[in-house]
């Protein structure tokens, strides 16, 4: 079959992006950073945030790079969601957006940086009006989340190096959108062995006090062994 190149290159005028779609778990509370759009189009209006690719960039590579301009992190946990290529799905002109979900602590992240982006938290479900496709974005990264929690120790990278069982617990709450309940919960956890209980209380949240565990990364993957 003979190609006609000069059709071909008339054809081809998609530009390729990414956009990350960024979860943090701040005061208890599943929370999505935004950026307040300083440019066209959409000046103005909240969205995630992205950037074109290189031509000489890996889709992955890109996301990073994203990712590492507006927080000033590395190595953040991350995965590919969807790509977004309806026609008509950006005012700008044709362009096929792949997403990504990332976690990231706002203990740890350059305040700096983000600041320079007009960023701001949102719990996930008081979300602005967001500008072209994002909101379905949002909402496929949200149920993909919801999967994986479910049988994957994902979330642990949206708490601290330490943490309570009540801070866990707040957490999937959170993400899954659904009260728990204490008991089940509590028995579940107990059978982690990579949940390792530390010999110190948080004494912020009441008298009594609550002690702190980690997550034990080695011990995981000894058992791999995961089901909430």
């Amino acid at each position: 079959m003979s190609v006609d190149i000069r059709k071909y290159k008339e054809i081809q005028q998609i530009k390729l992006a990414v956009d990350c779609i960024i979860f943090g778990f701040n005061d208890n509370r599943l929370e999505l950073l935004l950026i307040h759009r300083g440019f066209e189009p959409e000046i103005g209006k909240w969205s995630l945030i992205g950037e074109f690719i290189g031509n000489d960039e890996d889709l992955d590579d890109a996301a990073n790079r994203v990712l590492y301009d507006l927080s000033g992190l590395q190595n953040i946990y991350m995965e590919q969601v969807k790509t977004f290529g309806k026609a008509n799905r950006d005012s700008s002109g044709r362009v096929v957006s792949t997403t990504y979900s990332a976690m990231i602590l706002k203990s740890e992240y350059n305040e700096e940086q983000v600041s320079k982006y007009n960023a701001k938290w949102f719990p996930i479900d008081e979300l602005p009006e967001l500008v072209f496709d994002h909101k379905d974005m949002v909402d496929s990264a949200i149920k993909r989340l919801r999967r994986r929690v479910r049988n994957s120790p994902i979330a642990f990278n949206l708490l601290p190096a330490k943490f309570t069982l009540p801070q866990l617990q707040a957490l999937y709450e959170g993400i899954l959108d659904e009260v728990i309940d204490k008991r089940n919960f509590r028995r579940k956890v107990s059978q982690m062995e990579y949940l390792v209980k530390l010999n110190e209380k948080d004494m912020s949240e009441s008298r009594k006090g609550a002690y702190f565990y980690r997550f034990d990364e080695a011990l995981y993957q000894l058992d791999q062994n995961f089901n909430l």
